[in-house]
């Protein structure tokens, strides 16, 4: 199940790296090629919103195999893609399908014992979160060498492979509740209304979201027009983000421990401090920059991925039989704020460069560390 979400979830974001390369293929300026992985995870958060409660609804395992088949299909679309337009539905196709990942998450937790269940979600919380942060080294290494093309055709084959082992594995659901799809999404309302602890780490993690989006969603761009460095190297930062999600699991018997609360509080803090390293940019000397970005980007993945890990404990304890709604609601606001976070991340460096991300990333986690105050 940590592999699946892995292979799922890293559909979304094999596109960053290769923005640089992408981008001259098809003709597209910059601005214009920064609209896939906007649309990508837009259309994310739209499947989360839409689709992922029909996780309660039905049998997850049949949920689960459908959407796995269908996102092989949108990325096999994404490698044909002969022109811009035609690569912009492809890749809000991917986002919608990707979301199976988000129908892993919440059955890992219903198989799970009510006193581990922190620790059970952080192991396949770390799968989901090697997959983000690997995916980039992937595809950066894969673009360069065999072309981008080659990277979403592998892609739709990983995925393809993951759908049989998850039917050969995967056991049956029993649907928690027969209300009907629009009752069901009505039903998310009342579920936001009713409780506050749900929107505080909503909103601390759409936050916090932001600044790690504009860091991710920039960083090719940035090194290519910078360093003159390609894909590969772009892709690479992925390994120092990647230490980030071994902070999942440690997270998840935190929470089992201490409290989803104070975890959350603690990672946000650590993420901050992440991101206010880039602020140090102007005053390093250039050899010393790159470093510093990898050291960064370990740090905030490192607090980013340990307060999702501490907010979903938290989320999934609330109302047991609405767990795919809940976690509906919290990675909607995750991936509205991811998709802010590459809109915000683009238009600040083409206005103010590398220091006015920075400025965008520790301001907003800044902001997440105040909404989760208490």
């Amino acid at each position: 199940m940590a592999a699946a979400t892995g292979f799922s979830v890293a559909s979304i974001y094999y596109s960053q790296p290769m923005l640089g390369v992408m981008g001259p293929s098809l003709s597209a300026a910059p601005a214009a090629i920064g609209l896939v992985p906007t649309l990508t995870q837009l259309g994310y958060a739209l499947g989360i919103l839409l689709l992922a409660p029909l996780g309660d609804r039905f049998d997850r395992r049949r949920l689960i195999l459908v959407k796995a088949a269908l996102l092989a299909v949108a990325l096999g679309g994404a490698a044909l893609a002969g022109s811009l337009p035609t690569l912009l539905l492809a890749s809000l196709l991917v986002g919608l399908t990707a979301t199976v990942a988000q129908d892993v998450v919440p059955a890992a937790a219903s198989l799970a014992p009510e006193a581990s269940r922190g620790a059970v979600v952080g192991k396949v919380m770390t799968g989901l979160l090697l997959g983000i942060l690997l995916s980039r080294v992937a595809s950066g290494l894969v673009a360069e060498w065999l072309g981008w093309r080659t990277m979403f055709g592998l892609a739709a084959l990983s995925v393809g492979l993951m759908a049989v082992a998850l039917g050969r594995e995967l056991p049956r659901f029993a649907p928690s509740t027969t209300l009907r799809y629009p009752a069901l999404l009505a039903s998310l309302v009342a579920l936001w209304r009713g409780q506050p602890a749900l929107r505080r780490a909503v909103f601390a993690q759409a936050l916090l979201a932001v600044g790690f989006s504009a860091f991710w969603s920039t960083l090719a761009l940035m090194l290519h027009s910078r360093y003159q460095l390609g894909s590969a190297v772009a892709g690479a930062f992925g390994i120092a983000g990647a230490a980030g999600a071994l902070a999942a699991p440690l997270a998840g018997r935190w929470a089992d421990r201490l409290g989803s609360h104070a975890v959350a509080r603690i990672a946000i803090l650590v993420a901050l401090c992440g991101f206010a390293m880039l602020l140090l940019d102007p005053w390093l000397p250039r050899v010393a920059v790159v470093p510093l970005l990898a050291v960064s980007a370990m740090v905030f993945d490192f607090g980013f991925q340990s307060a999702l890990v501490s907010h979903q404990t938290l989320v999934y304890g609330l109302v047991p039989e609405a767990r795919s709604r809940l976690n509906a609601l919290l990675f909607t606001g995750v991936f509205l704020g991811m998709a802010a976070g590459g809109a915000l991340g683009s238009l600040a460096l083409a206005e103010w460069g590398w220091m006015g991300v920075a400025t965008l990333a520790t301001a907003a986690a800044a902001l997440s560390l105040f909404v989760r105050r208490r």
